[in-house]
């Protein structure tokens, strides 16, 4: 079974900063894509970013330039450094993994943290 443990959540002032990290643990496959989503209240959960196992990255519009991602492979460990937070980026995040073998494909969810900007 995997487990994904995530922290770093809190309540900050808008135009601060927050690192969330998520380590994952069990039987995780090398070639992955981690990422990060968030959902607000009353709102679908999206994608803010994602990192390849190569590296590659994907971010949300709405947090280029603020946010960034990063991962530690060998300790399957994704990171997300969110700068010059916003009001508008309170929501709970959720760390996810993707992995595929072959044609069999996996997804797994962190149990969310919630990121509060106040303004």
């Amino acid at each position: 079974q995997v487990q994904l443990v995530e922290s770093g959540g809190g309540l900050v002032q808008a135009g601060g900063s927050l690192r969330l990290s998520c380590a994952a643990s069990g039987r995780i496959f090398s070639s992955n894509t981690m990422g990060w989503y968030r959902q607000a209240t009353g709102r679908q959960r999206d994608l803010v970013a994602d990192i390849t196992s190569g590296g590659s990255t994907s971010y949300a519009d709405s947090v280029k330039g603020r946010f960034t991602i990063s991962r530690d492979n060998a300790k399957n460990t994704v990171y997300l450094q969110m700068n010059s937070l916003k009001p508008e980026d309170t929501a709970v995040y959720y760390c996810n993994v993707r992995t595929a073998v072959g044609p069999l494909k996996y997804s797994y969810w962190g149990q969310g943290t919630q990121v509060t900007v106040s303004s």
